[in-house]
């Protein structure tokens, strides 16, 4: 899939849930993804809108969480996700939830503020994020979420520099760090039991400097020995590593032509990405390599049938550069059950974990 770069309209699709009214499923879904880290704290925020414009109501809101040892939902720093909400308060560009979130467009493809506190006070946060790459649009990326093609489903990746102040627990942290962002429109994101695939996949984007930043999302190659291999079915054999990616070089955005992504360390039992890397060749030839290790993570909401989570990951370049993004990923009945298995396997030889 190639990229296209769009214009700052796409930062309103969807916000009126009568704008294809009659025409969404109960699983049409738009969103708006706002994400920070805090790399030196060990901390790291995933703030999320779930437009479901055929009710119409919205999921979603803000999950904080630090260090690398939340084995469940609930160990999390802060967790204030709910599924079932009104359509937020949309008043030109500005956007308010009722759990105490608002997301101001200031300037819609270029300048957001993104406000918080819970309603016990516990955590709060006011941060801007301003656009420092082009808005690179795609169409969906999960196989099967473009399903009524229709309406075109699509969205887009942008990374931004993010400043300002997080009140967790009584302590005020620092925010400044380049992280990306994300946004969906029309896309079918089917809740049904099984999913549309097994084998899990992540999303990683980093902004190592205004010279490289990096975007993919894809499921792993069999021949990297990924920890499904044998288990499950893998991707076909013409598969390039990737769903979606593009390399920044400055202004420009190049498509990416073959990712190869080795995890080389997984939790041990909650089976996410600890330890990766990564080599991506784009469309000029040219080849990056890097190697990433969380410095927090944590499960993360998705619906019942699904396992997601998020994490904190530090980059490093073979020439040295360093860059901090969110590693997410997600994956179904399929492969935990196939987890579980291999656990079961590992245990009755008297093997570790």
């Amino acid at each position: 899939m190639a990229h296209h770069i769009l214009g700052p309209e796409s930062d309103l699709f969807g916000t009126d849930p009568n704008e294809q009214k009659g025409k969404y499923g109960p699983h049409t879904t738009h969103t708006h993804y706002f994400g920070f880290q805090i790399p030196e704290e060990g901390i790291g925020c995933y703030s999320y809108i779930r437009y479901l414009p055929y009710f119409p109501l919205m999921q979603g809101n803000v999950m904080v969480f630090q260090g690398t040892d939340n084995q469940q939902l609930l160990d999390m720093a802060h967790l204030d996700y709910e599924m079932t909400c009104p359509w937020p308060e949309v008043d030109g560009n500005t956007i308010k939830t009722t759990q105490g979130y608002e997301l101001e467009l200031i300037e819609p493809g270029t300048k957001a503020r993104v406000t918080y506190r819970s309603a016990d006070g516990h955590c709060s946060f006011e941060l801007e994020q301003t656009g420092i790459s082009p808005i690179c649009g795609r169409s969906a990326v999960m196989p099967g979420e473009d399903r009524l093609k229709e309406m075109q489903p699509g969205g887009f990746e942008q990374f931004m520099h993010c400043v300002g102040e997080l009140e967790l627990h009584g302590k005020t942290y620092a925010i400044d760090c380049n992280t990306a962002r994300d946004r969906s429109w029309n896309q079918d994101r089917s809740e049904a039991r099984g999913g549309l695939f097994d084998i899990p996949v992540s999303w990683t984007p980093v902004y190592f400097d205004e010279d490289l930043y990096v975007n993919q999302v894809g499921f792993e190659k069999e021949e990297t020995n990924p920890s499904w291999k044998g288990l499950l079915e893998p991707p076909p054999a013409d598969y390039p590593g990737f769903l979606f990616s593009w390399v920044g070089r400055g202004d420009e955005i190049r498509d990416v032509v073959r990712v190869d992504r080795d995890v080389t360390e997984y939790h041990p039992t909650l089976y996410f990405p600890t330890k990766q890397e990564i080599e991506i060749e784009d469309d000029q030839g040219e080849t990056y390599r890097m190697t990433g290790e969380a410095l927090a993570h944590s499960p993360i909401v998705a619906w019942p049938h699904a396992f997601a989570y998020d994490s904190v990951v530090r980059w490093e370049t073979d020439d040295g550069r360093i860059g901090h993004g969110s590693c997410q990923g997600i994956w179904y009945e399929g492969y935990a059950h196939a987890m579980k298995e291999k656990r079961r396997t590992r245990v009755a030889a008297g093997t570790p974990a």
